[in-house]
């Protein structure tokens, strides 16, 4: 699966994995080399977290790396007055009957709890060129899916003030 990712994304992914490379890993690589020397090493706390740490980051810079090598670029502009990425959309939920206030983002900045939500999930993908006053059906699942209507759209732009999700 290739993740619909902007150049903002790619741009601070690159960064992150240039900071890990060059910096962190000799820097963790190090660690484990002075953890080494406390000990024995099957009772050794600082080796252990040492290497849980290298090998933390290693995981980090493949990750990284996978993301970037398979990315499809995006682009985060869109029409006026329509929902596109990093815009903020205001929904009617008509089942909760409730207001709820939603961001648009990439799959790497999605954070739910902080109500951005990405635009390759149901929701985003249901919002997407969308403009206000529609009545959009939103699918959970085969058998059950919600309507909302769209109150309001707040234009965004992908500044790189929304971080790079860890993991």
């Amino acid at each position: 699966m290739h993740n619909e990712l902007t150049q903002q994304d790619i741009r601070m992914m690159q960064q992150e994995l240039d900071e890990r490379r060059i910096h962190l890993r000799p820097k963790l690589l190090e660690e484990v080399k002075v953890a080494r020397g406390f000990g024995d090493l099957s009772e050794n706390f600082e080796y252990k977290a040492a290497k849980r740490e290298k090998n933390r980051n290693e995981s980090r810079i493949r990750y990284l790396e996978r993301m970037i090598k398979t990315a499809v670029v995006v682009s985060d502009d869109s029409e006026e007055g329509k929902v596109g990425l990093f815009d903020r959309v205001t929904v009617w939920v008509e089942e909760d009957e409730e207001e709820q206030t939603y961001r648009i983002v990439t799959t790497v900045r999605q954070d739910v709890l902080d109500n951005r939500v990405s635009n390759q999930s149901p929701f985003g993908k249901a919002m997407l060129g969308k403009a206000v006053g529609e009545r959009v059906y939103i699918p959970v699942n085969d058998g059950y899916g919600y309507y909302v209507v769209i109150r309001a759209i707040e234009k965004g732009q992908d500044d790189g003030s929304i971080p790079i999700n860890e993991f």
